[in-house]
């Protein structure tokens, strides 16, 4: 799969698994993400490295697993979302994630930053925040972007403790 998506600029399908195993035969859920790998490296070991980046959501429609072991599938895509402003009241999230991925250094440094959308700053949230792979999912799934900062903001404040 790697070696086909690098020949071709595809993406592929990234889905998490409710159960079973990411080698061999598991059960996901149906809502996941396209992503496309951006940069690829051989490590000493011989293993091969990928950094792929997620670009749209979308509905696994059918699947099959081929014999050599693939999971590939049908697929429907999932709107993107509009961008909406940021409400003031979440604000101050924003520039706390700002201050984060200014942290993480070359894993965000290229991604165009959107810190009064939103949806965006709900999502990179998801993406950075120690919380369950299900909550992680919930915020995937969610079309409303004021339901995520909502999660956000609870995580946060679980975080900080009642004295905050």
């Amino acid at each position: 799969m790697v070696s086909e998506c690098l020949k071709t600029n595809a993406p592929f399908g990234v889905l998490l698994i409710k159960s079973g195993s990411d080698t061999g035969p598991a059960t996901t859920y149906d809502v996941g993400t396209l992503a496309r790998i951006i940069d690829w490296y051989l490590g000493s070991d011989g293993l091969l490295g990928i950094t792929a980046i997620g670009e749209q959501r979308f509905r696994l429609i059918s699947a099959d697993r081929r014999p050599d072991g693939l999971n590939i599938g049908d697929i429907e895509l999932l709107e993107t979302e509009d961008p909406f402003l940021l409400p003031e009241q979440y604000k101050p999230l924003a520039h706390i994630l700002a201050g984060v991925l200014d942290d993480l250094g070359r894993l965000y440094e290229s991604l165009e930053k959107q810190y009064d959308d939103a949806g965006w700053v709900g999502y990179r949230f998801a993406e950075i925040l120690p919380i369950s792979p299900d909550q992680k999912q919930s915020c995937l799934e969610a079309n409303d972007a004021m339901q995520r900062l909502d999660l956000v903001e609870k995580v946060l404040d679980s975080v900080r403790g009642p004295d905050s």
